[in-house]
């Protein structure tokens, strides 16, 4: 029922909104892309487990809204009739990657985290092959969906990576404007992956990363798909991408109008008191909160002419559980270009689903202006802990981190990795989120054979981390696992080994001496034999973690 009324309020195009550029108006060089900064940070923030909220709004097909609009896959995907349930066979995507400046953070990232104008529906199996690779041209495809390619990069791309992620040519275009709306968003981020970016000029993007995306750009012109999305992320989040609005504004930056002065945008702001943002009959959806927590959501209120100060109420159905910050709000600071970042929090005190309406009244203007809140509260989580699994694809360069999916309901999962030098010394101590609860591996590509990596991994869900998981371990030799808790014996035989165990055995993975894995087994049982090529291997279970050395003649 909410979703149905949801997808009709967003179903109006938009148009921009007077005066709403007004500040990039007459600026050229660093100068310009700061007010680009500033103009994009002013939105509203969502929790990211709202996300799915939105894109039947931002990334729908134009002939069936039921239908995902994939810029990642040619396969048929169709929205959730849940509200804010996820597509099965879908992530989240972040076209910009998340690692790249460490995904989550408390002081940094947070916005980027969850920002609309670079997060997309993608197939999954496009998402775990695409990773955090940097954009560009493949010369050598190691995957290949028909949309999705990655791969080897042409001379001088990659940055340093030795694969890259090439998007159809429908939508390199696409990407290209997103990477430069990124690189003015959040101009300010420290970068852990710099193949695209670097934090040492105020361009942000490095040279190979500019010419690549100014090409795409100029032959992938802006569609009309990038134009109704740019409107949609707009009712959604109240900001937009300037790139799509003004397809030369990346000349004047990064590009062969770089030093002039823009002139774009500049509305004369006439005639009565305007309310720009929220824009009229927004639905914002906090998403799922566990009882006993609160959520806090920032609606940006700008206004044009505004006469006196503002009144803000909440008011109707679930009123009570939801609060606005203040009740009046400054003409001055309203109308000013920064505009007012109003916060409303959701305190649920019953289970269930929740609705309000926010208004915004006075300050001159001819009626008032009202947006939807909406928000569901669930029971607290009760998170069992997870099994981490030993990595696979271990090289001297990188390795994949696996555990098993909980049966528990997840948001995402947490992959807590440490690495220490060879006297046991701590380098580094960082946590890695997933996308989402359906993930249940995680490369890492800065492995060092002379140094120990460890990881275990928690579940998340609303707020709540599940106990850590057993602890894997990755040393010198490549080779993974923790103590053993379970006999088991091997018999070596012509081609192969005999398994000899008191009870059937499940998950066993068989490692080269290189670490990669050549053979999974869902369960083998007492005197079962495993037929390899000659070699030397290393066999471990779920439930005999120690690992075992095979000997095949």
């Amino acid at each position: 029922m909410l979703f149905s009324a949801i997808s009709v309020v967003f179903a109006a195009i938009a148009d921009v909104p007077v005066g709403y550029y007004n500040t990039l108006s007459g600026k050229s060089g660093q100068a310009l892309k700061n007010a680009i900064h500033d103009l994009a940070i002013q939105r509203t923030v969502h929790s990211y487990g709202s996300l799915w909220t939105y894109f039947p709004q931002t990334d729908c097909m134009p002939d069936d809204p039921r239908r995902v609009w994939d810029m990642y896959s040619n396969y048929t995907y169709y929205f959730s009739s849940r509200l804010g349930s996820s597509t099965s066979g879908m992530n989240k995507e972040h076209a910009l990657p998340k690692s790249w400046w460490g995904g989550y953070n408390e002081n940094q990232g947070y916005i980027a985290y969850t920002d609309l104008n670079h997060l997309y529906p993608s197939d999954a199996n496009a998402n775990s092959a695409k990773l955090h690779y940097p954009l560009g041209e493949v010369s050598r495809t190691n995957f290949d969906n028909g949309v999705t390619k990655t791969g080897t990069p042409k001379t001088g791309q990659g940055g340093g990576s030795s694969v890259v992620f090439e998007p159809d040519d429908r939508y390199k275009g696409d990407f290209a404007r997103t990477y430069f709306y990124m690189a003015a968003a959040y101009q300010d981020y420290q970068w852990k992956y710099t193949w695209m970016m670097t934090g040492n000029t105020w361009l942000t993007l490095n040279q190979w990363s500019i010419d690549l995306l100014l090409r795409w750009a100029r032959e992938d012109p802006v569609s009309d798909k990038e134009k109704a999305r740019n409107d949609a992320v707009y009712r959604c989040q109240n900001n937009r991408n300037p790139f799509i609005d003004f397809p030369d504004l990346m000349e004047y930056i990064w590009g062969n109008r770089a030093g002039e002065v823009f002139t774009g945008g500049n509305d004369v702001i006439t005639g009565p008191p305007e309310l720009i943002s929220p824009v009229q009959d927004t639905e914002v959806y906090f998403g799922e909160v566990a009882l006993g927590k609160t959520l806090s959501i920032t609606v940006y209120v700008k206004g044009h002419n505004l006469t006196s100060n503002l009144t803000v109420t909440i008011y109707r159905d679930d009123a009570t559980m939801f609060k606005s910050a203040v009740s009046s709000i400054d003409r001055q600071t309203a109308n000013s270009a920064q505009g007012y970042p109003l916060t409303v929090t959701y305190t649920p005190t019953e289970l269930g689903d929740h609705k309000t309406r926010l208004v915004i009244s006075d300050g001159g203007l001819t009626g008032s202006f009202g947006m939807g809140l909406n928000a569901s509260c669930r029971a607290v989580p009760n998170l069992h802990a997870v099994t981490a699994l030993p990595a696979e694809e271990i090289t001297d360069s990188s390795y994949i981190a696996s555990w098993r999916a909980t049966s528990d309901e997840v948001d995402y999962y947490v992959v807590n990795r440490t690495i220490y030098d060879k006297l046991g010394n701590v380098i580094d101590s960082e946590a890695f989120t997933t996308d989402d609860g359906q993930q249940t591996t995680m490369e890492f590509t800065d492995r060092n054979p002379a140094h120990i990596h460890t990881y275990n991994v928690q579940s998340y869900r609303l707020g709540y981390l599940s106990p850590e998981s057993n602890v894997i371990t990755i040393d010198q030799s490549g080779i993974t696992g923790v103590e053993a808790d379970r006999p088991l014996a091997l018999l070596m035989s012509a081609g192969g080994v005999v398994v000899k165990c008191g009870e059937p055995l499940e998950d066993v993975v068989i490692y080269n001496t290189r670490g990669q894995v050549v053979r999974r087994i869902d369960e083998v049982r007492n005197d079962d034999t495993i037929t390899l090529p000659s070699g030397i291997y290393i066999l471990t279970t779920r439930s005999s973690h120690q690992a075992y050395k095979v000997v095949v003649f």
